[in-house]
């Protein structure tokens, strides 16, 4: 299985502090108003629409997403996450479909089934992330869109979102990344267009730690999001 079982261990640590606003997983609350409204100017709304959110975690986005109408499915391999994610959703009244398989799987149950796939922030956690962008491709109808985020793998990667987000300024508990396992833009440009998807956009995204608070840039040096189509074959 294309996991790495360290950090499904890691995550599944933090499961009952993904809704603290205040705890580890504040950053990730503070960008996400950033990453949703990437996500649904990217396939102009999400309303009505069929959307797979791949590494769901605790289920932040997948919740903003179901807010907006989206028919939500998030997965993820962490068991002990998707408890928390479902339970907050109860309690928000929001209905969402958390299941506990790997992406590859679900692809060969739901192949083309998905209007939009989302992929955020859990490429750089497996052994195969070509794989990943693989399987998300699967699911993905003709002419839909799928959104991933990473980081980008050089030194000044390295010394903002390991030394500084994690050692330095405590915005991610220690130990969150590896650093080797970072994806450099060409590298994950050369895996959706193996994918025959046709990419729309490419954006860095900023965090201001002082502010706590995000925005689009076109530096991708450091976090980055990607918007791509996939293509609708001629019959």
């Amino acid at each position: 299985m294309n996991m790495d079982q360290a950090e499904v261990h890691k995550f599944d640590a933090l499961a009952d502090q993904w809704w603290d606003t205040d705890g580890p997983f504040r950053t990730l609350h503070e960008i996400n108003p950033l990453r949703l409204d990437f996500i649904a100017n990217g396939c102009a709304g999400l309303n009505g629409k069929r959307v797979l959110d791949v590494g769901t975690g605790g289920g932040i986005l997948a919740e903003a997403m179901a807010r907006q109408g989206a028919e939500v499915t998030g997965i993820d391999l962490a068991g002990d996450g998707l408890n928390a994610a479902r339970k907050h959703a109860d309690g928000s009244h929001l209905r969402i479909d958390y299941r506990q398989i790997a992406v590859e799987d679900l692809a060969v149950e739901k192949a083309e089934y998905y209007d939009v796939v989302t992929c955020m922030e859990m490429l750089e956690h497996v052994p195969d992330p070509a794989a990943v962008v693989n399987a998300c491709v699967s699911l993905l109808r003709p002419g839909g869109d799928v959104f991933f985020a990473t980081l980008n793998r050089n030194p000044k990667s390295y010394l903002l979102a390991v030394v500084g987000a994690e050692y330095v300024l405590g915005l991610l508990p220690r130990g969150t990344h590896d650093y080797q396992k970072f994806i450099r833009p060409s590298e994950l440009l050369a895996m959706t267009k193996q994918s025959h998807l046709h990419t729309m956009a490419l954006k860095g995204m900023y965090f201001d730690p002082i502010r706590h608070r995000g925005r689009l840039t076109d530096d991708v040096s450091v976090n980055y999001l990607s918007h791509a189509r996939k293509a609708v074959l001629d019959a």
